[in-house]
């Protein structure tokens, strides 16, 4: 594998996008980032609710979710509200309860107390990794959340017991590429998303190949890419957290 090879947007095999998060981007929410991974963008809202869901009412834990939309027209053409269509579509619910799975597997619900933070996960532009980048910047939105909660005293202790991140990879004419954008994403012959905690711990792992299956060697290459661009990320994350 040349790690070194240049794609279409200058990049070497194992680079990832350039990534940023504009922490505090909307008023109102008690946690909002702005994350990029290159040309995709998702808002990420972290909403604080003094109630849980039926199913967990007095038991003194917490709850936390995930919803996911993409914008009318984050992509060339424009797609229907959900809304509008009356019903969530098979995609948009898979990578919502992805995203409330990823984010639960790295809190403390019982430290939380009976209370629900919801994320709201808004694609404005997708260029490929839209569930990974909705993943990375969720993380973010939910600990402003929780730093807010400790600062009002409505905590006694953060109930994060770790970070947590999502990268694309993919095997694009033979080569192992590290979070894929959408015309790699379009053209790989195998693709994978991996969600990944701080301490290099897997929560989930997808992955499909779309003609030939793929090898061991392969897949662990894979791995490797997706380990080490989470602990990348990882570090982004804290950084603008300290900001």
């Amino acid at each position: 594998m040349n790690e070194k090879s240049i794609r279409a947007d200058g990049r070497g095999a194992t680079d990832l996008r350039p990534v940023q998060f504009e922490c505090g981007y909307t008023r109102y929410a008690e946690g909002s980032v702005l994350v990029s991974f290159g040309a995709t963008r998702v808002l990420c809202n972290a909403s604080v609710e003094e109630k849980v869901p039926p199913f967990l009412r007095g038991q003194g834990r917490g709850w936390v979710t995930a919803e996911y939309s993409m914008l009318p027209r984050a992509t060339h053409t424009r797609n229907s509200r959900e809304a509008a269509i009356g019903k969530i579509g098979g995609r948009t619910y898979e990578i919502q309860r992805l995203i409330g799975r990823s984010l639960r597997a790295i809190v403390d619900l019982d430290k939380l107390g009976e209370r629900s933070i919801l994320i709201d996960c808004d694609v404005i532009q997708a260029d490929g990794g839209t569930r990974t980048a909705s993943i990375t910047g969720a993380y973010v939105a939910l600990s402003l959340a929780v730093n807010g909660l400790i600062k009002q005293g409505l905590l006694a202790e953060s109930p994060l017991l770790d970070t947590v991140s999502a990268i694309s990879v993919g095997i694009v004419d033979g080569q192992a590429l590290l979070d894929v954008d959408y015309s790699e994403d379009s053209q790989a012959d195998v693709d994978m998303n991996y969600v990944i905690t701080g301490d290099g711990r897997f929560v989930e792992v997808q992955g499909t190949a779309e003609e030939v299956p793929f090898t061991i060697a392969e897949m662990d290459a894979l791995r490797t890419l997706a380990l080490d661009g989470c602990a990348r990320l990882a570090l982004l994350q804290q950084q603008a957290l300290l900001r």
